[in-house]
């Protein structure tokens, strides 16, 4: 296993670790949270680019990097909807999760076909919106949580907005996952036999 692979597998690992942090109740949990989801991220980042740089791109790589950045932002929005973090996130992480799952169909049946197919240009701006979506909506809830409801540091008029700020992070990203989404398919069509 060449090392882009391994820090595929290592986003994997961080995942559920993530997700403990997430839904656990003590003080700063959310900090942790913030600090797993953003190392996470940075697994994916370097990935990509130490596959392109050193010709490491392999077919368990396509396959596994997305499925990997799948887990990471769904533990994420499921942990939001767990704690109502997120005007309207119920219907955010439906369009986020439906478009997975048509996408990994499509993967499924170009695979049937022998093909591997790579994310796109949409798919990666869907993936960088989400990781920014969450990376604002646990810091500002961990701003929120920490420095109104335990220490009185911040004015709890600044709690409204600060979700607001966030909410629209999340509606953003929820509609780069749309447009990804259509265009994916779009793309990939002839994988799709309607006469079968």
């Amino acid at each position: 296993m060449n090392t882009p692979n391994r820090l595929t597998v290592l986003r994997l690992i961080f995942t559920p670790v993530f997700l403990v942090f997430m839904l656990a109740q003590f003080p700063h949990h959310y900090a942790l949270a913030l600090i797993v989801f953003i190392g996470a991220s940075v697994t994916d980042l370097l990935d990509g680019k130490i596959a392109r740089k050193y010709n490491l791109i392999t077919n368990f790589g396509k396959f596994l990097d997305p499925i990997a950045d799948k887990l990471l932002t769904t533990a994420a929005f499921l942990a939001f909807i767990a704690f109502n973090m997120g005007y309207g996130i119920v219907w955010a992480t439906f369009i986020v999760l439906a478009r997975e799952f048509i996408v990994t169909s499509m993967r499924l049946l170009a695979a049937a076909d022998g093909k591997v197919v790579a994310a796109n240009f949409w798919g990666k701006l869907k993936t960088v919106s989400q990781i920014v979506a969450i990376i604002a909506t646990i810091f500002f809830e961990y701003i929120i949580s920490e420095g109104v409801y335990h220490y009185q540091l911040l004015s709890t008029s600044f709690v409204l907005p600060l979700r607001i700020i966030y909410s629209v992070c999340i509606w953003v990203s929820a509609i780069f996952a749309l447009i990804s989404g259509v265009k994916y398919v779009a793309d990939n069509k002839q994988y799709i036999d309607i006469k079968k």
